[in-house]
């Protein structure tokens, strides 16, 4: 006597794969997500800092652009600024200045919503708008921040 899978069992192990599969994928994309949102908030920090060295060395005037931490004397950061990782492939994260003399600063990256964005209020406090996904840091005091 030969000993062989039918058709049903075959069927069955399938559909238990694909059940199981179907569980993984959602959980997959969050841990991605997490992912993501570290990465961004660590560059943040690092592109926060390297205003801040920037407005050191040069006059008390933070940059007008976040690529103008490329060029500076002395070297910031590398020769590229590091890609917001929930927008569109090569594009940066969004650098705004605002305030009494553009005394104040926002970086932010999209977020996971892809929608986010952030800007300097005229109470010089930082408002989100399209939503609360965007991931930012600021020199505004943490006062004044979600």
């Amino acid at each position: 006597m030969k000993k062989a899978f039918t058709v049903i069992e075959l069927l069955i192990v399938i559909a238990v794969i694909s059940i199981l599969v179907s569980i993984i994928l959602p959980r997959f994309k969050g841990m991605q997500d997490e992912g993501n949102i570290a990465k961004a908030k660590g560059e943040l920090r690092t592109l926060q800092t390297a205003v801040e060295s920037y407005y050191i060395h040069n006059s008390r005037v933070y940059p007008a652009a976040l690529t103008d931490l490329t060029t500076a004397t002395p070297a910031i950061i590398g020769t590229t600024v590091p890609d917001d990782p929930f927008a569109a492939a090569s594009t940066s994260y969004v650098y705004t200045r605002g305030g009494t003399s553009n005394h104040y600063y926002i970086i932010y990256s999209i977020g996971p919503g892809g929608n986010g964005s952030a800007a300097i209020s005229l109470t010089n406090t930082v408002t989100e708008t399209n939503g609360s996904s965007c991931i930012y840091v600021s020199n505004m005091s943490q006062d004044a921040q979600p």
